[in-house]
């Protein structure tokens, strides 16, 4: 074994960030490296994601987890992609779903021959060409089918989860501690750093036990107990971009059959989350206090209930940004503690399930090497301006000017690389994808098209194909969809027959 290998990491902070960074370092280095989360059940969690996206059916993958006995564990339902109500304006509708948009011609993909389509008049909706859309707005689901042909949709579908935060973290807590995690109750009140170079050294809990690390995961929320209270890391803020300061969450009893798809309503001065799970709906309003006071997004938030509440509102403040380094000395922000981003496209989750990733692959030994810690922050920041690009481009391109807020949204400047790329998709519809950013070609067109950019023209290689040729392309396409969506079960269904939770 490596002299200069970690004796020891400490994780600060429980909930879902926690526990998933506990697990998946038990998972990788348990057995070498000693784990331990300090935690306090007195110090309670924002929890406001329950809805996911599809890389984190990976993560549980790779921690070996079976996807009935999680789905089950934390009254779980499933998720096909996301539908934005309001946004480009009052009465519109449209669906982000998850996976392929139709299938390449070429070397080009489906959208730029649909473009033409569309211009012709028999194009129809884009999301004709998407079975994750056309099966989530008939309320349908099932998993990817081992039984049919390599090339049929039905064997290619991306889905996410609606689940209960809390107990994610209660199910990922046993699977760390099952594979020797110690896990130690208590409220960190003093962080000593080492006087020559400034690390971490020690943290003293209220009991008194004192606790030291090689490594420290910073996963104590908000607070930043390490990344942002003892190591003073600067923190950008993205307000000027995405004007949400506020939210208030509120469970509600269930109502009907639960959807397979997030719900995300615009209103006055910003918008209203739905997540339906096997037991309750989760629901929020997130709105900027500079348009609305807390008060009236309160009365709005339960306004538009779908059932009783089951409990009383609570109000978050946050701030959208990061922190300017997520790796600094010897510790590295994991989760809320890392930054926030608004759960407009459910990528909290996710943000956390990539930090650790990168933690794992690029795991520092004992000197604690610049040159590491400098590419883990470098791709971190990538990721977080690329993310905050994709939602703001939600903001920007509406058509309502109902509200001081939208237009307020409409008008704002924008960073220059987002505006680059509406400039390149209004002119061909063309998207050019950096690197491994999360957001793919079929969620910005999704999106772009949903919100009401239309391109002027598209790509000039479409015109190689004549137009008889095209027009079987594209409904062929489309009919094979609606072939597909016809032979899903209901999501009601699927639960019942796979994956229903004990009753509670």
């Amino acid at each position: 074994m490596s002299r200069n290998l970690l004796r020891s990491i400490v994780i600060v902070g429980g909930g879902t960030a926690g526990w998933m960074s506990a697990a998946a370092l038990a998972k990788a280095y348990g057995s070498h490296i000693a784990i331990r989360v300090v935690e306090s059940d007195d110090i309670g969690t924002i929890g406001v994601g329950e809805a996911t996206v599809p890389h984190l059916k990976t993560f549980n993958d790779v921690l070996g987890i079976d996807e009935i006995d999680f789905v089950k564990a934390v009254q779980g339902t499933f998720k096909l992609g996301i539908q934005f109500v309001d946004w480009g304006r009052l009465g519109s509708s449209y669906i982000h779903g998850f996976g392929d948009i139709g299938h390449p011609y070429g070397m080009l993909p489906f959208h730029q021959y649909w473009l033409k389509a569309v211009q012709q008049g028999y194009g129809g909706e884009i999301g004709d060409y998407s079975v994750h859309t056309r099966a989530a707005t008939r309320n349908k689901f099932m998993t990817s089918a081992s039984d049919v042909g390599p090339n049929s949709p039905l064997a290619h579908i991306a889905h996410a989860y609606h689940f209960d935060a809390g107990r994610y973290a209660q199910f990922l807590r046993h699977y760390a501690e099952a594979r020797g995690v110690v896990r130690t109750e208590g409220e960190i009140v003093e962080v000593l750093l080492r006087p020559d170079d400034g690390f971490v050294e020690t943290v003293r809990l209220k009991s008194g036990e004192r606790i030291a690390a090689d490594l420290w995961i910073d996963c104590s929320g908000q607070r930043g107990i390490l990344i942002g209270q003892a190591l003073k890391t600067g923190y950008e803020d993205w307000t000027h971009w995405l004007p949400c300061d506020r939210a208030i969450a509120v469970p509600s009893a269930k109502v009907g059959e639960p959807t397979p798809y997030t719900r995300s309503t615009a209103r006055t001065a910003g918008w209203q989350w739905r997540i339906p799970l096997q037991h309750r709906t989760g629901n929020g309003v997130v709105y900027s206090s500079a348009f609305l006071s807390d008060d009236e997004a309160q009365v709005q938030l339960l306004a538009n209930l779908d059932g009783a509440p089951l409990a009383d509102p609570r109000r978050i403040r946050f701030t959208t940004g990061r922190r300017r380094q997520q790796w600094k000395k010897n510790v590295v922000a994991v989760g809320l503690s890392s930054g926030f981003m608004e759960p407009l496209e459910s990528t909290s989750i996710y943000l956390i399930q990539t930090g650790i990733g990168r933690l794992v692959e690029l795991l520092p030994d004992r000197r604690m090497s610049p040159l590491v810690r400098d590419r883990y922050n470098a791709q971190v920041a990538f990721e977080y301006e690329r993310i905050r690009d994709f939602l703001i481009m939600h903001y920007k391109a509406t058509q309502r000017t109902d509200t001081p807020f939208w237009r307020h949204c409409a008008e704002m400047a924008i960073p220059q690389r987002l505006q680059d790329c509406i400039d390149l998709f209004l002119d061909s519809g063309r998207f050019f994808r950096e690197n491994d950013e999360m957001f793919a070609i079929t969620s910005w067109v999704q999106v772009m098209i949903g919100q009401g950019f239309q391109p002027s023209g598209y790509h000039p290689a479409v015109d190689l194909l004549t137009d008889q040729d095209l027009r079987q392309y594209v409904q062929g396409i489309r009919a094979v969809i609606q072939n597909c969506v016809e032979a899903m079960p209901s999501h009601a269904q699927f639960i019942a027959r796979h994956y229903a939770a004990p009753s509670l």
